[in-house]
């Protein structure tokens, strides 16, 4: 039987205030949740969950220490001093 284990990664404040400015900015609301390290016991196999950024009911996935967010999956890349212009493009 696998045994899975789940460790809660904070993300990193400079990121969080820089994504909480810009909504500021904005007038939008965003909801942040921390991501996730997924392990499997007794293996050196594990997976990190990014951190999911909600804004207007699009979902940004981000890492710590990265410049990038990813829109919706991670084959969709913009950088993180781009979010504006992204977000005033959708709005």
């Amino acid at each position: 039987m696998l045994n899975i284990i789940k460790e809660e990664i904070v993300i990193e404040d400079d990121l969080k205030k820089r994504i909480e400015f810009i909504c500021n900015f904005l007038n939008l609301e965003v909801i942040i949740t921390n991501g996730n390290i997924r392990k499997i016991d007794k293996t050196n196999l594990s997976y990190a969950e990014p951190h999911k950024i909600i804004i207007r009911d699009i979902t940004f996935l981000a890492f710590n220490y990265s410049k990038e967010l990813y829109v919706e999956n991670l084959s969709k890349v913009i950088k993180l001093s781009n979010l504006e212009s992204y977000l005033k493009k959708t709005i």
